[in-house]
C-alpha cells in the first residue's frame, strides 16, 4: 500500500460527492449541520486555491438537487448526475476527472461507507492520491460512517479534515487565499 503524498496545490482537486437534498434529512443529525459548514468551507477554500472541482448527483430526477448552500458554493459549475455508486463508474465523470490532469483527490459528501467509499477505492486503484476529508462526509448511521471510513483508510487513502487539508495546501500564511480560508475554517 502507498503512502499518500502531502497535499500540493498543483496535482490536487475536490469531488464534492451526492450532498442533494432529499438525502441530506437523513444523515446522522450529531454531524449533519457541522458537517455542511465544513464541506461549505473546503469548497470555498478550494476555489480560492484555483483548485479543480468536480460536482456529483446520484440519480438526481430521484434523490434531487443538491443542498443549496453546497450549490451556492459552487455557482458557475455545473453538476455531473450519475446512477454508478462510484463517480469513477459513470465514464463521462471518469474522463472529466483524467481532464483535471490532477493525482490527488480531496473527496468528500455521501454516504461515506456507498459513493463516497466506492470513489475512494477507484481511485485508489487508477494510482491517485486520495485525502479523505472525514468533517465533510456522512452516512446516515455512525457505524456505516465508521466502516466506510475504516475501510477507505484501510485501502490507502489518508484520513484529513477541511482545516488540515486546506492549510496543508496554502503552506504558508499570507494572501488572499489565506484570509478566505481563515475566515471560513472560523
Amino acid at each position: 500500500m502507498t503512502v499518500p503524498s502531502r497535499l500540493d496545490r498543483s496535482r490536487a482537486a475536490l469531488i464534492v460527492i451526492d450532498v442533494q437534498e432529499r438525502l441530506f434529512p437523513a444523515m446522522n443529525e450529531d454531524s449533519r449541520e457541522r458537517n455542511l459548514a465544513r464541506l461549505n468551507a473546503l469548497i470555498a477554500g478550494a476555489r480560492s486555491l484555483e483548485l479543480p472541482v468536480i460536482w456529483t448527483e446520484q440519480y438526481p430526477a430521484g434523490l434531487g438537487p443538491t443542498v443549496g448552500s453546497v450549490s451556492d458554493e459552487l455557482d458557475g459549475l455545473t453538476p455531473w448526475p450519475k446512477t454508478s455508486f462510484s463517480c469513477l463508474g459513470d465514464a463521462e465523470i471518469a474522463q472529466a476527472v483524467a481532464a483535471t490532469g490532477r493525482d490527488q483527490w480531496l473527496v468528500a459528501g455521501m454516504e461515506a461507507h456507498i459513493c463516497v467509499l466506492q470513489t475512494v477505492h477507484d481511485l485508489l486503484q487508477a494510482q491517485h492520491d486520495v485525502h479523505l476529508i472525514i468533517d465533510a462526509c456522512w452516512s446516515r448511521s455512525p457505524v456505516d460512517f465508521q466502516v466506510g471510513v475504516e475501510r477507505a483508510v484501510g485501502m490507502g487513502a489518508a484520513r484529513s479534515t477541511t482545516e488540515t487539508a486546506l492549510f496543508e495546501l496554502l503552506g504558508a500564511a499570507g494572501g488572499e487565499a489565506f484570509k478566505t480560508i481563515s475566515r471560513r475554517i472560523r
